[in-house]
């Protein structure tokens, strides 16, 4: 990288003017044009991926809350039906029970 700096230095060090906006820049090099806007370019692109990063963690946090809400009602309606499986088969095999005559010695 350095040695493409100082290539683009030693045959790109024409002054020119740069016009940004209501400012004029007289007379700079044109290597610091060149590797300005490099720098701003690296920058801004930076910028951006930093914010779609924070997006991305805050929309990955609401999908991990909304898994761990919905593992949890799994859990819940698995252990609900394990106990009426329970119960079922308790029900199934319960002994029969004879009345008794409440009147019978």
């Amino acid at each position: 990288m350095g040695s493409g700096l100082v290539y683009i230095s030693k045959y790109n060090f024409v002054p020119v003017t740069v016009n940004l906006g209501v400012y004029t820049l007289d007379n700079i090099p044109l290597f610091y044009v060149i590797v300005g806007s490099l720098v701003i370019g690296l920058l801004l692109s930076y910028a951006v991926y930093l914010i779609q990063a924070i997006s991305n963690s805050i929309r990955f946090r609401g999908k991990d809350r909304e898994i761990k809400r919905n593992k949890d009602e799994v859990l819940e309606s698995t252990k609900r039906v394990h106990q009426l499986e329970l119960e079922n088969e308790r029900l199934k095999h319960k002994p029969s029970v004879k009345p008794k005559d409440s009147n019978a010695l």
